[in-house]
């Protein structure tokens, strides 16, 4: 007997989050432009990335990192996989692979039908390991790259070199507090530190994360800040 789909309140949102997908089985059927898309990214995370698709683009089909089956889906493979997609465009396909992946909890996007979802993909944009995702929940995937594209003009490689810096100072402040958490995160990172950054020096923009966060006396590097 399948188990049904899980029903979800309205007043509810999504919890954001990013997976670990590297080395992970994850299901992708279909074999068609947007398949290939999906696999595109899927790929970039590390997954171990199987198609199932009785036809397929050449992204796929030339593609020596996908285990490609040619057929068509059989009923409850799903459950094989940590993750699916499925894109085939067809309802009675990617209505089975729903329900089949409701049935063994694996976590399914299904292109284009938000409501045969149990995770939506969010527009993502990326320097380096600098991630900012636009989610609509699944509304409007347009909008969501819209707002990407704005939001992507507004950061640069500015911004990546920050994340190291903040990277590099977080973690010697756990070393010497036993904790990153600290008041002075916020008031080091601002638009003084980014021009420090544009500028080239990446000492001063060094020494002002650590200032404020605590790992150098305020007083002495008062010019600096």
């Amino acid at each position: 007997m399948r188990t049904p789909p899980v029903t979800v309140s309205p007043t509810t949102s999504p919890y954001a989050v990013n997976l670990d997908l590297n080395g992970r089985r994850a299901l992708v059927v279909g074999g068609g432009n947007v398949a290939a898309r999906k696999v595109r990214g899927l790929l970039a995370a590390g997954a171990q990335v199987t198609v199932v698709a009785p036809v397929a683009v050449v992204e796929i089909s030339e593609e020596h990192r996908v285990r490609w089956h040619q057929r068509p889906y059989r009923r409850g493979e799903v459950a094989s996989y940590r993750l699916a997609i499925t894109a085939t465009g067809d309802p009675t396909v990617d209505g089975q692979v729903y329900w089949d992946a409701e049935a063994a909890d694996v976590w399914l996007n299904s292109a284009d039908d938000p409501e045969h979802c149990s995770f939506t993909l969010p527009a993502v944009t990326t320097h380096n390991d600098l991630q900012v995702a636009v989610s609509t929940n699944g509304r409007s995937p347009a909008v969501a790259a819209w707002l990407r594209r704005t939001i992507d003009g507004a950061i640069g490689p500015e911004h990546a070199t920050v994340l190291t810096l903040a990277s590099e100072v977080r973690t010697e402040l756990r070393a010497t507090a036993g904790t990153s958490e600290s008041a002075g995160w916020e008031a080091a990172l601002d638009d003084n530190l980014l021009d420090l950054v544009r500028s080239g020096d990446l000492d001063a923009a060094r020494h002002r994360i650590r200032t404020a966060v605590g790992l150098e006396d305020p007083l002495v590097d008062e010019a600096v800040l």
